[in-house]
C-alpha cells in the first residue's frame, strides 16, 4: 500500500485545459484528427522518398529525416494528451514525464539544426549547381544527418538535466498539457536564475544561430535567383525554397518566443498556445506543405498509388537479390 501511495506521489498532474472543461471534448477530436493526419502525411513522405528512385536526392533525404522527426515529435506528446483529455485522470508518471521532456527537447533541438542543413542544401543546389553532387554526396549527407540527431539528443541531455535537478519541494502540479522546460521550472521552490541563464544560452545557440545561418543563406539564394534570366527557372527555384521558408517561419518564431526568454517570465496561456503551434500544428502541416507545393512529391505519390509502380519495385528487388546471390557463389 505504501509503495502505491509513494508511486502516486511521484506522479505529475498535468492541468492542461482542465480549467476550461468545455474545451476538452472538442480538443480531443481536433488532436486525434491532427495526429492521424500527421501519421499519414509523414509516413507517406518517408515511404515515397525511400521507394521512388526519382526522389533519390539529398533534398528528399533530408525531407524524409524531417518527416521521421515530426512523426516522433507528435507521438511523444499527443497520445498522452488524448488520454488526459478523454478521462478524469490528468496524471503522468515521474519517469514518463522525464522521458517526454527529454525526447521532446531532443527532437526539437534536432529540427533546429536539420532546418539549417536543409537551407544549406538549397544554397548548394541553386548557387553551386555544378559542384552540388560533390558538395552533397551521399556520404556527407549521411554524416550531416547523423550529426544533427546526435547534437539534438546531446543538447536535450544537458537541458533536461538542468530542469530536473531543480528542487520542487513536493510540487507536482504542472500547468501545461505535457512536460516542458518552462512549465517544470515554474515548480522550482528555489532561485532558478542560474538555470534560466544556462537554458537561455543553450536556447540561443540552438535557435538563433541556425536561424541566422538560414536567413544569411537565403540572402545568397535570392541574389543567385535574381540573376537567372528564365522566368520559369526563377519560379522553380523560388517554389523549391518557399516550402522550406514556410516551415522555418512556423517552427522558429514560435519556439523562440518560448525558449529565448527567462523561464521565470513564462506565461501559461501563451506557453500553451505556442507549444500547440511548434509541437502539434507545425509537425502535422509540414508533410502537406512539402506535398502541396512540390510537383515531384505529388507525382511520386500518384505513381505510388499505381500497380505498375509496385510491380517495377518488386522486379528491381528481385534483380538485386539475384545479383547478391550470384556474387556469393
Amino acid at each position: 500500500m505504501w509503495i502505491n501511495n509513494q508511486s502516486f506521489l511521484d506522479d505529475f498532474i498535468l492541468l492542461g485545459f482542465s480549467d476550461r472543461p468545455w474545451l476538452e471534448t472538442p480538443l480531443f477530436i481536433i488532436f486525434l484528427v491532427a495526429y492521424i493526419f500527421s501519421l499519414f502525411g509523414n509516413i507517406s513522405i518517408i515511404l515515397v522518398s525511400r521507394l521512388d528512385p526519382q526522389l533519390d536526392s539529398p533534398m528528399y533525404f533530408f525531407v524524409s529525416n524531417l518527416s521521421l522527426l515530426d512523426l516522433c515529435y507528435t507521438t511523444s506528446t499527443i497520445p498522452q494528451m488524448l488520454v488526459n483529455l478523454w478521462g478524469p485522470e490528468k496524471t503522468i508518471s515521474y519517469g514518463g514525464c522525464i522521458a517526454q521532456l527529454y525526447i521532446f527537447l531532443a527532437l526539437g533541438s534536432t529540427e533546429c539544426i536539420l532546418l539549417a542543413i536543409m537551407a544549406f542544401d538549397r544554397y548548394a543546389a541553386i548557387c553551386k549547381p555544378l559542384h552540388y553532387p560533390i558538395i552533397m554526396n551521399q556520404r556527407r549527407c549521411t554524416h550531416m544527418a547523423a550529426g544533427t540527431w546526435i547534437s539534438g539528443f546531446a543538447n536535450s541531455l544537458v537541458q533536461s538535466t538542468l530542469t530536473v535537478v531543480a528542487p520542487r519541494c513536493g510540487q507536482r502540479v504542472v500547468d501545461h498539457f505535457f512536460c516542458e522546460v518552462p512549465a517544470l521550472l515554474k515548480l522550482a521552490c528555489t532561485d532558478t536564475s542560474v538555470n534560466d541563464a544556462e537554458l537561455n544560452v543553450l536556447g540561443a545557440l540552438l535557435l538563433l544561430v541556425p536561424l541566422t545561418l538560414i536567413l544569411g543563406t537565403y540572402v545568397f539564394i535570392a541574389q543567385a535567383v535574381m540573376k537567372i534570366r528564365s522566368a520559369e527557372s526563377r519560379w522553380n527555384a523560388f517554389n523549391t525554397c518557399a516550402s522550406h521558408l514556410l516551415v522555418v517561419s512556423m517552427f522558429y518564431f514560435t519556439a523562440i518566443s518560448m525558449y529565448v526568454q527567462p523561464p521565470s517570465s513564462y506565461s501559461r496561456d501563451r506557453g500553451k498556445i505556442m507549444a500547440l503551434f511548434y509541437g502539434i500544428v507545425t509537425p502535422t502541416l509540414n508533410p502537406f506543405i512539402y506535398t502541396l507545393r512540390n510537383k515531384d512529391v505529388k507525382a511520386a505519390l500518384r505513381r505510388a498509388l499505381t500497380k505498375e509502380f509496385w510491380v517495377k519495385k518488386r522486379g528491381s528487388l528481385e534483380k538485386k537479390n539475384l545479383r547478391s546471390k550470384n556474387g556469393c557463389i
